[in-house]
């Protein structure tokens, strides 16, 4: 049985019960995923053919510590690195390294800061030089996904209608939706409940109340939608190497639906796509 709790006298671990948060958590989520999604704001220019994922990592540090954030992947479970960068059939929690980007290459880079306790989880596709209309086509499926997720949300309803809309939208385009990972509660805490599907049925899951907030970020394949994780313990690839796609925003459920926490500041959510 499922419980929700006042985020305010809940213990700061996960307990598997859900939290709700008040103004104050809602006004303190706003201020972290804003610097996130300026963070991601300044790397659309700075994701172009010979760039290095490390140079872009590096950036992420240090925007985080200029603003006075820490980037949460930062020493996670041994992770080392600010950011993950997931390249064409990487299909997430990929690791920066010293390999230059290469023209047509597609870059999911996804970024967490800590401000003042408070997560601002978001990630985004980067287009790198002129990619290939499938890639584009993945893209603009991928993002469409996460915006019918989202639109279903609000008091009342079970989360199982977010992975509803994603896997029908994407299923209709021929794409496949990645079954092993899903988004998750965050607040004051990286990792929380509940488990955010990007599959499945309008009736299943918990049922949505004003106060959650938590991350919708579907993974998109074109090919099937199986995957495996490398011997670093951390590289999730699509297992026919098909490419692979996701974006991600941080939510909160309000009382008349929801709001989005992780909006570009300067209209940059589909970076390189049409308008």
């Amino acid at each position: 049985m499922i419980t929700y709790l006042d985020a305010e006298t809940a213990p700061l671990r996960n307990t598997g019960q859900i939290r709700l948060y008040g103004a104050e958590g809602f006004a303190g989520m706003r201020k972290a995923c804003d610097l996130t999604a300026r963070c991601l704001d300044e790397l659309v220019e700075r994701v172009h053919p010979g760039v290095t994922t490390n140079a872009i990592d590096r950036f992420v540090f240090e925007f985080g510590m200029d603003h006075g954030a820490i980037p949460a992947t930062l020493n996670y479970r041994g992770y080392t690195k600010s950011s993950c960068t997931s390249i064409n059939h990487v299909v997430c929690h990929g690791i920066p390294d010293d390999k230059p980007l290469r023209d047509g290459d597609v870059v999911n880079i996804d970024v967490t800061y800590i401000l003042d306790g408070w997560h601002g989880d978001s990630s985004r596709m980067y287009p790198v030089g002129q990619i290939k209309r499938a890639a584009e086509r993945l893209l603009e499926v991928t993002h469409e996904c996460l915006m019918r997720g989202i639109a279903v949300i609000k008091p009342g309803v079970r989360t199982g209608a977010i992975g509803a809309a994603i896997q029908s939208f994407a299923e209709g385009e021929r794409c496949s939706v990645v079954r092993d990972f899903c988004g998750h509660g965050v607040g004051q805490l990286f990792h929380d409940a509940p488990n955010i599907l990007h599959y499945g049925n309008s009736s299943e899951g918990v049922e949505m109340r004003a106060g959650m907030i938590f991350t919708v970020e579907p993974m998109i394949n074109l090919g099937r939608a199986h995957v495996k994780v490398l011997s670093d313990g951390w590289t999730a690839v699509t297992r026919d190497r098909s490419l692979s796609a996701q974006y991600e925003h941080t939510i909160g459920v309000t009382e008349t639906g929801c709001e989005i926490f992780t909006l570009s500041p300067k209209g940059l959510d589909r970076p390189g796509l049409p308008a």
